[in-house]
């Protein structure tokens, strides 16, 4: 069990500092639907999570060995996974510091409703292929692991509470004292407007090459 949560923990750090559903939610706090748009957003979120890292846990789960250990299957996706979140890392750092236009979903953020929230959030955590690479790892290290059903449950707890956290604080921090976040949350979305490229490009080359030493060294 401690070494699936040691593996989960990069991931889980990937996820949750992903700059672009961090800046989605505080747009939404700083909208004028901020609370209902917020929370639907932060559910949405952590939906999407749990959804997508689920259902490879319930995928990967066939692929142990007779023994319970990781097949050599899991360490070849993990390989391929490691492979792909480099490419991803190289091909942002290669763009950072150029002109990027604001997405349209950004600009209509001001008049989004709850459900919308909700869907995007949804959509952010399991569509966006970056954040859902990671999910797919995190549930095949779940999975392949050969934990009983209740240690399945907390390890996809332990990783959607970290994976989640940069967007569940900053909305359940914003509903008890509003007024006096709204400044930081101005500032901290014109910093991860700035420096998006350059963190989320650093973190995925980082966890490419987590999990390609994951994979050779399952292999």
């Amino acid at each position: 069990m401690g070494s699936v949560i040691g593996d989960l923990l990069p991931l889980a750090v990937g996820v949750a500092v992903s700059p672009i559903p961090i800046i989605a939610a505080i747009l939404m706090l700083l909208s004028k639907r901020a609370g209902s748009t917020s929370v639907g957003f932060a559910l949405g979120w952590i939906l999407g999570i749990v959804v997508a890292t689920v259902i490879f846990v319930l995928l990967s789960s066939k692929l142990g060995d007779s023994e319970g250990d990781p097949s050599a299957t899991v360490s070849w996706i993990k390989l391929a996974l490691g492979v792909l979140l480099l490419a991803f890392g190289v091909k942002q750092w290669r763009g950072r510091g150029g002109e990027h236009e604001t997405p349209k979903w950004m600009q209509a953020i001001d008049d989004m409703t709850a459900a919308k929230g909700l869907g995007l959030g949804f959509a952010l955590a399991a569509i966006n292929p970056k954040n859902l690479m990671m999910c797919i790892a995190a549930g095949i290290s779940i999975g392949s692991a050969s934990l009983g059903s209740g240690e399945v449950v907390v390890a996809v707890l332990v990783f959607t509470i970290i994976a989640a956290s940069t967007v569940c604080v900053p909305v359940i921090g914003y509903l008890v004292a509003a007024e006096r976040l709204r400044g930081p949350l101005a500032k901290l979305k014109v910093w991860l407007q700035d420096n998006n490229a350059t963190v989320m490009s650093v973190l995925i080359l980082v966890i490419g090459v987590v999990l390609i030493g994951k994979g050779i060294g399952g292999l």
